[in-house]
Parts: C-alpha cells; structure tokens; sequence
C-alpha cells in the first residue's frame, strides 16, 4: 500500500510505496503499477528513465540509502520502499473554444461524448494543433473542470477513439474519477462494443482474436501484429452479410491502438474505407452508380464505437449508452442492402 503523496514547492508528489512480498522478482515497472493502479505502466518507465524512481530498505526509516532505480527491468528484491519523484502536471497550451458537443450524459463527474468522425480528440502536431479538437470542445463546454492527470495535463481523456472512427468517449471531470475509470480499463471491465463493416465475410461467423499488436517494425506510423507487441483481445460477431462485405459487431477485451482495424486486417478482413489498413475498393462496373458513388466517396475506416457501459466512479450505478452510427455509415449500410437486393 502507499502513503497519501504530498507536494513539495516545486508541485513534485513524492510517493512512496513498500512492495507486496507476492511481487518479489516481479519487474519494478509492472509491480508499481500493479500496487498504484493511477499510474499506468507506460508513466512509470518514463519515471524510470528521468532518473525519478528511487528503492531503499523499509527499515532504513527514511535515512540516505535511497538508489536509483536504472532500468526498466530491474526486480523486486522485497523489504523495499520505492519513492516516486511525480512532475507537477503542465498545462498544455490549448484554447478553449466553442465546439458543438453531442453530448449523451453528463454530471458533476463525468460525461460522455458522442464523437463526430472526422475530430481529433486531442491536439497534437499538424491540423489538430490549431485547433477544432474534442479537448477544445471540453475545455469551453466543462469551463476548466477536468481532470488533469500524468505529469502533462490532458484534460479529462481517459481513453480515445481514432480521428475518423465514430461514437462514445467517457471523459472525467476529477481526478479521482480518472483514476477509478482508469483502473475499470485496466481491469477489462468497461463495456465496448463497435459496428464495423470489412470487406469478406469472415469464417467462423463468430470468434476471437488473440494477437499482441505494437508499432510496424517498418512503417513506424502504423502499428501490426508483432511478437513482442502489446497483449490484445478482439471478439467479433457477423451481423449481417452483403458480399462481398460484412457488418460486425466487434467487442473489445482490451484497448490497444487501431486495435479492430490492426486485427481484422490481420485475419484478412480489412474495415470498408481504412485508408491506412486496406487497399482502395474498386466497385465493378455493373454495379448500381448510387451505391459506386457511395463506396467511392466513403474515405474512412467504416467503425463506430455504439455501445459504451462503465460503473460510476462516484454512484457505484452501472451505466449503459448506446448511440446510433452516423449518416454516413448509416447511408453506407443502406447501399449494401440495395446492393445485395439487387444482384443477389
């Protein structure tokens, strides 16, 4: 267990945590995380290599023989305490601005966001730096009220959805509600659901995907199934069929980057539209010019994130939102059924 981390003038939290004696051998990186579920495993390494994580023995009763801690892999040894030097979090310069939300629930706590394809949902390098991003939206619609947790403030962000994917973010307001909805991810029990339309049909019609993604060991913009990448569940369910397409139902055990769209591209079963995962389809000439011009003109991954379910951090009520995908895809859907009717 750890100690309530105070401040110093400088706004570093200094944590300290006495190690569990089921966690010796563990590496430091993976057993702080497990002991202190508000830090994620990624914040810790980065803690790890500024020279910010320190093991002492517990009995040493706070005296100098505090050691750095040099590398991520280094081991529990037992009767340790570890101190956690926390940076101050600094505000990114974002502006606030007047962005329509959809906004399907919201409390003193939390809200949750209906996400237009086409929004970034948070500024980075490139267009999304000036600006239009969700962060904006939240920022002028919460008037500063969100959380701000990890050393860089990026206000209320517990999890995200791709740029051109659509559908329900859950965005916290404090963060002690950052954290417990950070930890429901951790522990696999938020309720995801996405629609997703790929081209194929895939057999069977129902199953599971088990492959560890992490970063294309050429094309470092894209991520891929890899050996040694990040463990990754994927379970998928056929709802409909018009070949040469399929409409999914794709449930996420875990949340990795471009998870659904790395995984059925993986099982040869590219999303509709991937511009990054998938080849441009090419309609036959036979085909109806309405549904041609519909699949021509759709210029993203065919992906909506309908169903969002969580356990309110601050009720302890269980809370279910579904959304209907946009007109686009809800158009792009329309087209396939005509499809199918027409040739059969």
């Amino acid at each position: 267990m750890h100690e309530p981390p105070p401040a110093d003038a400088s706004g570093q939290r200094y944590l300290q945590i006495h190690d569990s004696a089921d966690l010796i051998g563990e590496r430091v990186d993976k057993a702080l995380a497990l002991l202190d579920p508000s830090l994620s495993r990624t914040m810790i390494q980065r803690l790890i290599t500024a020279g910010r994580v320190f093991r002492r023995p517990a009995a040493d009763g706070g005296g100098s023989a505090r050691v750095a801690v040099c590398g991520v892999d280094e081991k529990v040894r037992g009767g340790e305490l570890f101190e956690l030097h926390i940076p101050a979090a600094v505000p990114l310069d974002v502006v606030a601005e007047a962005v329509e939300l959809a906004i399907v629930f919201e409390d003193a706590d939390l809200l949750v966001v209906n996400k237009p394809a086409g929004m970034v949902v948070h500024p980075g390098v490139g267009p999304s730096a000036q600006g239009g991003t969700l962060v904006n939206a939240l920022l002028h619609h919460c008037q500063g009220s969100l959380s701000g947790i990890g050393g860089v403030i990026r206000p209320g962000i517990v999890h995200r959805l791709d740029k051109d994917t659509s559908g329900l973010l859950v965005v916290a307001k404090k963060d002690r509600i950052h954290q417990h909805l950070s930890e429901q991810f951790k522990a696999h029990s938020i309720a995801r659901l996405y629609q997703a339309i790929v081209k194929g049909v895939p057999q069977p019609a129902q199953g599971k995907i088990d492959a560890p993604i992490g970063r294309h060991p050429k094309e470092r913009q894209k991520m891929a199934v890899v050996a040694q990448g990040r463990h990754a569940i994927t379970h998928y369910q056929v709802q409909e069929v018009f070949p040469p397409f399929s409409l999914l139902s794709c449930r996420l055990q875990t949340g990795r980057t471009h998870q659904i769209r790395v995984h059925m591209a993986h099982q040869g079963y590219p999303l509709l539209g991937d511009p990054v995962y998938s080849r441009p389809f090419v309609p036959p000439d036979k085909w109806p010019e309405a549904v041609k011009t519909t699949l021509t003109a759709f210029k993203r991954q065919a992906l909506h994130a309908a169903t969002l379910g969580f356990i309110h951090p601050g009720s302890g009520e269980r809370l279910q939102f579904a959304v209907e995908p946009p007109a686009d895809f809800k158009g792009l859907l329309s087209h396939l059924r005509q499809l199918q009717r027409t040739i059969g």
